[in-house]
């Protein structure tokens, strides 16, 4: 089991692990050995996340989401499959914890009569300023 919250975890069975061979620096080692993890998780039929988290994770997800609703995440950061394995799960906990945070409901709210004025005084301060700037017209014409 994969521990999300207290209420939520995940069962082995709903993440999906293939080990594939990283790409960049590593020389030899790295055309032998499949040390990269693929990690793939069926959002959309997954029984342990309600409907909620599932919508707020795909907006969240990304790319990293295919249209079917699986997301995919790529581990490739350390040299061994368990590390990252256990990175590629981390990122997967990280995401879904992100996604159970309830977004703040922006409230609209109105300049308060002062900062009109503010604003106002400071546009007037400007435009004398520029005025100030401009040379007279010539009056020899």
């Amino acid at each position: 089991m994969i521990r999300i919250t207290d209420e939520i975890q995940l069962h082995e069975d709903e993440i999906d692990l293939e080990f594939i061979r990283a790409s960049g620096p590593g020389g030899q080692n790295v055309n032998k050995v499949a040390s990269a993890v693929q990690l793939r998780f069926d959002v959309r039929n997954s029984p342990s996340l309600d409907d909620r988290v599932k919508v707020r994770l795909r907006s969240i997800a990304g790319r990293k989401m295919s249209k079917e609703g699986i997301l995919t995440i790529t581990a490739r950061r350390h040299r061994t499959q368990h590390q990252n394995r256990e990175d590629a799960i981390a990122r997967l906990v990280a995401l879904i914890r992100r996604a159970l945070e309830r977004p703040k409901i922006r409230k609209k709210t109105k300049p308060t009569g002062a900062s009109k004025k503010r604003r106002l005084e400071d546009k007037r301060r400007k435009a004398r300023l520029k005025r100030n700037r401009t040379q007279p017209p010539d009056d020899d014409s």
